[in-house]
Formats: C-alpha cells, sequence, structure tokens
C-alpha cells in the first residue's frame, strides 16, 4: 500500500507530460524477437529507453518517470494475460490429475501462491530501490525503473511457464 501511495504521489505531475509522451512498445517487442527466450530478460527496458530519447522532456524526471511507468503498465499487461492463460490451464490439468493422481500439488495452487508471494517481494524491492534516493526525486525513477524491471521478468517467466503447458 506504502509503494502504491509513493508511485501515484510521484506521478500525479505525469498527467501533464502523458500527452506528450512518445512511447511505443516496438523496441522492446523488436529485442524480444532477436534474442534467444534465454536472453529476452535483456530486453527489459529498451521501450522505456526509446521513450525517454525521443519524448521532449524525457531525460528529466517527470520525462523518465512517464517512459519507464510505461513501459511498466505493457509489462503489467503481458504479466496478467499469461498469469490469467496459465492459471485456466493449470485448473485444467488439476482436474485432469484429480483422479490419476489425486496426491499429486495442485498446479493452480501453487501458481497462486508463488505470484501472491512474489508481490510483496517486487514492493520491497521497489521501496528499498526508492529509499536509496533518500526522499530525493530520483525515487520516483528508480520506484519506476524497479517495478519495470521485475515486472517484464515475471512476466517473461510466466510466458514461459505458459508455453511450456501448452507443448
Amino acid at each position: 500500500m506504502r509503494l502504491f501511495l509513493a508511485c501515484a504521489l510521484t506521478l500525479a505531475p505525469l498527467a501533464a507530460l502523458a500527452q506528450d509522451l512518445v512511447f511505443s512498445p516496438q523496441a522492446t517487442e523488436l529485442c524480444l524477437d532477436s534474442v534467444a527466450p534465454i536472453a529476452q530478460a535483456q530486453c527489459v527496458g529498451h521501450s522505456a529507453d526509446a521513450c525517454m530519447q525521443d519524448t521532449v522532456g524525457g531525460e528529466s524526471t517527470v520525462g523518465m518517470g512517464g517512459c519507464l511507468w510505461a513501459e511498466y503498465e505493457y509489462w503489467d499487461a503481458r504479466l496478467n494475460a499469461a498469469y490469467t492463460a496459465l492459471r485456466a490451464l493449470n485448473l485444467a490439468t488439476d482436474e485432469a490429475n484429480a483422479t490419476l493422481t489425486p496426491q499429486a500439488p495442485s498446479l493452480a495452487d501453487s501458481l497462486q501462491a508463488m505470484q501472491r508471494a512474489w508481490i510483496p517481494y517486487r514492493d520491497a524491492t521497489c521501496d528499498y530501490a526508492r529509499a536509496q534516493w533518500g526522499g530525493g526525486t530520483g525515487g520516483g525513477p528508480a520506484t519506476s525503473a524497479c517495478l519495470l524491471d521485475l515486472t517484464g521478468r515475471q512476466a517473461l517467466t510466466s510466458e514461459f511457464h505458459l508455453a511450456e503447458a501448452q507443448r
């Protein structure tokens, strides 16, 4: 909750800049298409970087925060889509396994527990990233960069598990 409030207060000034942001996920998607799956984590942040370069004022604290937040939202949507699809597959697998191996652990429950444990980890990690700035203006972009990085990595992990489950 603290992280959400800090982000909301920090990102409030972004409303004015949001109209002028030049964000596209294209740089990230081009990177993802050009590297092996094991190396895809290096692509997280590419579109935010491009946004900062292409947006007038993108190098400012507000500009950086806006670009980082825009890519964070991109990855958050991917994470939610992968989680939803993976959970549905896991529930179907659990149902099929219930008669064959009733002692098997629930995939859907394990996935949910993993995701629920990851959220406080993400929040604490990003609180720490913000604290490095001692209350300074760099704390907002540091928090957004942290959220972007961890959410992008979690999305890629979830997409990997989804692809494996669909095989």
